[in-house]
């Protein structure tokens, strides 16, 4: 089925270029942009030129019409065997590592009755307490003596 697509495709391909090709060859009978339309001279004189460039754009545009629909069929009847939904994979969310992530974040839910509090972590291990500084005492100040 994909092959027959495939060369449907390309014939479809070909079938624009040629249209396009045959319409840029008619002669411009509107000078809508002041130009003219050319010589009479060659093989064909104007009018029979336009009646045979005439039916190959009909015999082009019908075809590329045909081939447009085709190919629309084609994609329809593809959109309704499979999803997009049903062609990805559902994956589990990943459990968070506790190396790296906030406590927040792996925290349950509290219960209906306990107030919203983040939950206390542990310092680390290989981390040794941090010495408080010596403190100095320095002497109150005096109150004055009343006389």
């Amino acid at each position: 089925m994909e092959n027959v697509q495939n060369v449907i495709l390309v014939v479809h391909l070909v079938l624009a270029l040629l249209l396009i090709g045959v319409v840029l060859l008619q002669r411009s009978e509107g000078g809508g942009l002041g130009m003219g339309g050319g010589g009479g001279g060659g093989v064909m004189t104007g009018r029979q030129a336009a009646n045979a460039l005439t039916k190959l754009t009909w015999i082009f545009a019908i075809g590329f019409l045909a081939t447009s629909i085709t190919l629309t069929v084609f994609s329809a009847r593809a959109g309704r065997e499979a999803s997009v939904v049903d062609t990805t994979p559902a994956e589990a969310p990943a459990a968070p590592d506790s190396t790296g992530t906030s406590p927040l974040i792996s925290a349950p839910p509290p219960s209906t009755d306990e107030p919203v509090v983040p939950p206390v972590t542990p310092p680390a291990a290989t981390e040794a307490p941090a010495e408080a500084p010596a403190a100095t005492e320095t002497p109150a100040p005096e109150a004055p003596a009343s006389n």
